[in-house]
């Protein structure tokens, strides 16, 4: 029974962590729906803050898999999809398990209690990855126990916990990642390197970032304009860390609206933000080795350029891998 919770954890980690880095200010979760015969029904995410958490998102695809009641598919708004699944479950979850990859939350914030959905629909047992120390959606598991289901808890509770980290960074003070992109002889210069996906996967990552930090000498040479075109959103705000504070104002990212721009020669203004990407290569990655939490790296299939991302010596480990198009995404942590 161990390797089988385990091993449908672990599916509803792998697909939370393609969404590690969007859900700002929501943590990044995974939920697995497993039929009574060990079927999987459904392995779904959050994917944005605001959307349908990862529960109900995976208890909605298991309904129409156990259904084929395409209506639910139409529904995209978490509370439908609460009423819908309370209305129509005719008792079709009775013998159903159910993986998540944080306990599910017990109050009404934007979408309703996952905890009260699911002790509603009868499922039969949960499995609980890590506890929510967000006080304001804890207990989710006791108010489960309380209706009498069955809760098994901490479940690859440290990949689970390693998932979760970033909302726990957020809660403390900040949450500090360090992005680049590289070919597969190590360069990081050249021109464009990652796929459009990749591109727009950044993009998305900027559009719920409130800081970016990135290089005066990246800013003077490339001249980029640093916003989230891509996916129509938001453009953060950027420290450029420089000794030099004489710029090129013409540099697009000085123009784009509502953004402040801070020049300095170190990271203070980091404490006033909650979640910052720093972009760069080899320079910016040994300044930041302090501030940095995780690392994210986009590995594309492809030879060129001149400069290699050259470290003398450091030791990261790697906590998901997966791909988008062509390009390997890793997200990894210093050990």
């Amino acid at each position: 029974m161990v390797v089988n919770s385990n091993f449908y954890m672990n599916l509803a980690l792998e697909e939370a962590w393609k969404y590690q880095g969007l859900t700002y200010p929501n943590p990044a979760v995974g939920c697995s729906v497993v039929g009574k015969h060990s079927e999987l029904l459904a392995v779904e995410a959050h994917q944005k803050a605001g959307f349908p958490h990862a529960e109900v998102l995976a208890l909605q695809s298991a309904y129409f898999k156990l259904t084929n009641d395409n209506t639910i598919l139409t529904l995209t708004a978490s509370s439908d999809i609460h009423t819908f699944l309370l209305n129509n479950h005719n008792n079709i979850f009775k013998d159903i398990s159910l993986y998540t990859t944080l306990e599910p939350c017990s109050h009404q914030g934007k979408t309703p209690s996952c905890a009260s959905l699911i002790s509603e629909l009868g499922v039969k047992k949960v499995y609980v990855g890590s506890r929510d120390f967000n006080e304001e959606a804890a207990c989710g598991g006791e108010k489960l126990l309380a209706c009498g289901m069955e809760v098994v808890s901490d479940v690859l509770k440290e990949e689970c916990d390693d998932l979760l980290k970033p909302f726990g960074m957020w809660k403390q003070k900040n949450f500090v990642f360090f992005k680049w992109a590289q070919r597969l002889n190590g360069t990081t210069n050249g021109g464009i390197i990652s796929s459009l996906s990749s591109r727009k996967n950044v993009h998305a990552m900027r559009d719920v970032c409130d800081l970016l930090v990135i290089g005066g000498n990246t800013v003077r040479e490339d001249r980029p304009t640093l916003d989230a075109r891509l996916v129509n959103g938001k453009a953060p705000d950027v420290l450029i860390h420089s000794r030099g504070k004489e710029f090129d104002r013409t540099i697009p990212l000085f123009n784009v609206q509502n953004r402040k721009v801070l020049i300095a020669d170190n990271f203070e203004a980091c404490q006033n933000y909650k979640n910052i990407m720093v972009e760069g290569s080899s320079k910016m990655f040994e300044l930041t080795r302090e501030i940095v939490d995780y690392y994210l790296c986009y590995q594309a299939p492809i030879f060129g350029g001149k400069n290699s991302f050259e470290i003398k010596e450091d030791k990261l480990k790697i906590l998901n891998v997966h791909q988008v198009d062509e390009d390997i995404i890793m997200w990894m942590k210093r050990i």
